[in-house]
């Protein structure tokens, strides 16, 4: 460890948490295991002080859940980091855990052209995350305990960014956003609240690929969601 990572990993409080993997010549650092209780629980206030480079670095790094076994790449998130909206699906599939970026495969190209349809684009006052950062098995939809893993992240991202407003991306996204067992079709077509943020939920691009009758439902949620920034700015 040099140095200046060495600084920095100590002004965090991170240092008794961090050690070298056994058994393999990897000289990245890799994060203990969560039984130690009071580790995870260092490691989640100090998530809460980081800075955008401290918490990509902490993300790439991160052992807290199985789903970091099977991954190719942990999915940050993209776009503007002073965004006025942010979306927030459920997790990676193949191909955005192959690039490391979040909707780049078919849903994404569909997102993007919902972003388009109301006057937006990945970047420009956009940004895009999910639920959790590495990719479940077969697509599968994350568990309740993988999302709580990767809660603290996507925390301090929201608290970062500010956005005036939150689109939630499906069913899973919705859920725990929200920390509601309601449906979809009962989530939708209203004004939620998000630690003081308003949170609006449609369907995730995915779905709408499979549902294509659907996407009328999700253009008056997104046409929803535009009024409403509106009345916001």
């Amino acid at each position: 460890m040099n140095d200046r990572r060495k600084q920095i990993l100590n002004e965090l409080n991170l240092l008794p948490l961090w050690q070298l993997k056994s058994g393999t010549q990897r000289q990245s650092h890799q994060l203990r295991s969560l039984s130690e209780p009071d580790s995870t629980i260092n490691l989640s206030q100090s998530i809460h002080h980081m800075d955008w480079d401290q918490l990509k670095q902490a993300v790439s790094q991160c052992t807290l859940c199985p789903l970091h076994q099977t991954r190719t790449n942990t999915v940050f998130g993209v776009g503007d980091e002073h965004a006025d909206w942010l979306f927030i699906g459920e997790g990676p599939g193949a191909r955005e855990d192959e690039l490391g970026e979040p909707f780049v495969g078919p849903a994404g190209k569909l997102l993007d052209q919902m972003l388009a349809a109301i006057g937006l684009k990945r970047g420009d006052r956009v940004y895009i995350a999910n639920i959790v950062k590495c990719r479940p098995p077969n697509n599968r939809n994350p568990s309740t305990e993988e999302a709580k893993q990767c809660e603290p992240y996507l925390s301090r991202q929201i608290d970062m960014i500010k956005p005036k407003l939150i689109i939630a991306l499906g069913k899973v996204a919705a859920q725990n956003l929200l920390d509601s067992d309601d449906s979809i079709s009962s989530l939708r077509g209203k004004t939620h609240d998000y630690r003081g943020i308003p949170l609006i939920v449609t369907y995730h691009p995915a779905y709408l690929l499979r549902s294509l009758p659907e996407k009328a439902k999700a253009w008056k949620d997104l046409c929803f969601a535009k009024t409403t920034m509106r009345s916001l700015v």
